[in-house]
């Protein structure tokens, strides 16, 4: 591997990290594009193979210290997540199907639209706690269940975490707070990012080298990240406008590249 390359995706990783320290998600959208535009990776579907499998070490890492925290719900966790590995799964199938081109103008429009969305700020949930119970499962799992179904496609298909999509819906399904939300969403992440990784890595379509190296570098970035979000903690709100504005940027020119 060339050491331009090397650099290039040890800097993607520091860059997806210290979004994800900064303003707490999102990060992993911008896998796929810096893969493709930055460290030159040719074929987009390696590009979202390469970038399941480090999104998925990452809310892995991150999991853990929600997990201690106790911020999650395992047994909402687990539902959601059963529904979308099937997702995932379907999904990750449809996607390999896509011409590359084609998902890569697809891409793109998801960008705006996560963009777009990411500029209003995020509902609060009323209920102080929720728990997944014989009582409460006819509430709960006709709203996990397809909700479930649905994110896991959107992850399948684009090899992305899906966080900006599992927070909200746990939200609307169950009424959670926010930050049981952000904790529970992890789990799922890992399950959806490891059911996309293993289809995309089954058909050959993960560059290991570069995963390897966006991981290190995510590691470094996250903790700058995290350093620098308390620095600037009364300022989140114009971060994460910034941020949404660049995901918008990155997704015109993804369509417009592709197109």
């Amino acid at each position: 591997m060339a050491l331009a390359t090397m650099l290039a995706a040890l800097a993607s990783g520091a860059l997806i990290g210290l979004v994800l320290g900064l303003v707490g998600g999102g990060g992993s959208i911008l896998a796929v594009p810096l893969l493709v535009y930055g460290v030159g990776v040719g074929s987009p579907h390696a590009a979202i193979g390469t970038a399941a499998v480090a999104v998925t070490l990452n809310a892995l890492a991150s999991l853990v210290g929600h997990a201690r925290a106790g911020r999650v719900k395992w047994r909402c966790a687990g539902v959601f997540a059963l529904s979308g590995t099937l997702g995932a799964a379907l999904g990750a199938e449809l996607g390999k199907a896509v011409d590359g081109t084609r998902l890569l103008a697809l891409f793109g429009l998801l960008m705006i639209g996560v963009g777009l969305s990411l500029l209003h700020p995020r509902r609060k949930a009323d209920a102080p706690d929720v728990r997944l119970t014989r009582d409460s499962a006819a509430t709960l799992l006709p709203r996990l269940l397809p909700l479930g179904l649905l994110v896991g496609l959107a992850a399948g298909f684009f090899g992305i975490g899906g966080g900006f999509l599992i927070v909200p819906g746990l939200i609307l399904a169950t009424a959670m707070p926010l930050s049981n939300a952000i904790g529970t969403s992890l789990v799922v992440v890992s399950a959806l990012g490891l059911t996309t990784a293993a289809s995309y890595a089954a058909s050959g379509l993960v560059n290991w080298p570069v995963t390897s190296l966006m991981v290190v570098g995510g590691l470094f970035g996250t903790g700058a990240g995290i350093a620098l979000g308390q620095v600037l903690s009364r300022r989140k709100a114009l971060l994460e406008r910034g941020f949404a504005a660049v995901v918008i940027a990155v997704g015109l020119y993804v369509t417009v590249a592709a197109v």
